[in-house]
């Protein structure tokens, strides 16, 4: 009977055209893949959580692949590490209950985006911050956060995917884009503003929908109140613009 492998890893967007393998581009998915080809022969897809975009970042992207392969789970750690680029790590293998589906059997997930305040971003953080030096009204963007908490019709925060959202939940939610938030908040981190967010599922970009529309707060060309009237819209065109792809991380998916 295959076995079924829960991987967890840790990579840097930067230099990939997201997680999903696509034609002609570099991916995390594809690269991954190709490791694995390359130490068991077995050429079917790893699956992952969910999909991240070009330049996005993930510091634990939980990935699940069944495999006829005897390798220990402690060697498919340091073996794939021997062949991938050093921009992506395996963090953990382990074995997993059969049914165990990386996107599907997940109940939450954490996301955070890095906002870089200070006049000057030093380069070496240039890839992993967004930078704005510009005023914000912090603490009206503090109240931004705390005001979609629950569970809400997300639809003004989704961008159009081709291939619909992302799913964590069981594909009979996919008919809507309601979704539960269970945190939300901002904090400062020396020059960083970072926000940081927790649910049960999230629609495509809509992370990275939610902090353009909070920096909108944090100019004052938007009250905090007016979210209300964003959600109930339910129309991409009533929030703000996509946020850049390079302060969001995935941080972590639980099960």
């Amino acid at each position: 009977m295959p076995r079924n492998l829960k991987l967890t890893l840790s990579y840097d967007g930067s230099e990939f055209s997201g997680w999903q393998v696509q034609p002609g581009r570099r991916t995390v998915q594809g690269e991954l893949q190709a490791a694995l080809v390359r130490l068991t022969g077995e050429e079917h897809l790893p699956q992952g959580s969910g999909r991240t975009d070009a330049g996005v970042h993930a510091l634990a992207q939980v990935v699940s692949w069944t495999t006829d392969s005897k390798v220990p789970t402690g060697n498919f750690v340091s073996a794939l590490n021997d062949v991938l680029p050093p921009s992506i790590r395996v963090l953990s293998v382990e074995e997993a209950r059969p049914d165990f589906h990386a996107r599907t059997s997940a109940k939450a997930k954490t996301y955070q985006y890095r906002i870089y305040r200070g006049d000057i971003c030093p380069p070496f953080l240039a890839r992993y911050v967004y930078h704005h030096p510009y005023p914000l009204d912090e603490p009206s963007m503090r109240d931004a956060a705390e005001f979609i908490l629950g569970e809400h019709d997300f639809t003004s925060f989704a961008a159009v995917d081709p291939e619909r959202h992302e799913r964590v939940l069981d594909p009979e939610e996919e008919t809507n884009n309601v979704r539960k938030v269970f945190a939300s908040s901002f904090s400062r981190e020396g020059d960083e503003l970072i926000y940081r967010v927790r649910g049960n599922g999230f629609l495509h970009h809509m992370v990275r929908n939610l902090v353009g529309t909070f920096l909108l707060v944090g100019k004052g060309t938007l009250t905090w109140h007016g979210l209300g009237a964003i959600l109930e819209a339910k129309d991409r065109s009533a929030a703000g613009a996509t946020a850049p792809a390079e302060g969001l991380y995935l941080v972590s998916v639980e099960y």
